[in-house]
């Protein structure tokens, strides 16, 4: 397998875990009553908002779509319409933001509850597209330079210009999501309904 390829689909499951554990959670709340952990929550969102929207769409936009866009121009369609997604999953994020506020300060929880479905649903399609449609096609498509170039791109997740390390400041976000998230979302203490 292609280095950039585990790198793309690591990366995606680390968002769908997250995913999965703001579900879960904010089921908890729905069908059992829990009160909500909202440092949990926050910390949730602002992986969603720091790691997908910040480092991997921008790069596989970049990179994976550029390359696949070079070397099959029929692809054209498909990787507009993924793009336009990841665009469009930037007005979701705000969206179950600004809902999670308006449930934290005004108690809205069924506006955040829609709010978290409707982003996860499209994040797991739009995921599930890249992987059995993007995917496959780069592999066709895709040189061994073409590879090298985008595994390089993901690797470098740091940036000169500012001395920081964004994926080592995202792993510690994941960490700290896992940390606070009880059971069976992560290591935290449980919460009590």
């Amino acid at each position: 397998m292609h280095e950039a390829v585990r790198i793309i689909e690591d990366e995606h499951r680390s968002i769908a875990a997250v995913l999965h554990g703001l579900i879960h959670l904010t089921r908890r709340v729905r069908d059992h009553g829990e009160k909500p952990d909202f440092v949990v929550l926050h910390a949730m969102l602002d992986y969603i908002v720091s790691f997908p929207e910040k480092l991997h769409h921008p790069k596989e936009d970049r990179y994976l779509f550029a390359a696949v866009r070079t070397r099959n121009p029929q692809a054209a369609a498909l990787l507009d319409s993924l793009e336009a997604e990841h665009a469009f999953g930037g007005t979701l994020i705000r969206r179950l933001m600004e809902s999670l506020v308006a449930y934290e300060t005004f108690g809205k929880f069924d506006e955040f509850a829609r709010a978290v479905e409707s982003y996860a649903d499209f994040h797991w399609a739009h995921m599930q597209r890249e992987e059995e449609e993007v995917l496959p096609l780069a592999k066709k498509t895709l040189t061994e330079s073409d590879w090298e170039s985008m595994a390089k791109a993901f690797k470098e997740n740091d940036d000169p210009l500012f001395g920081i390390k964004p994926k080592q400041e995202f792993e510690q976000l994941f960490r700290r999501v896992v940390q606070l998230a009880p059971a069976p979302i992560g290591i935290g203490p449980s919460s009590v309904a």
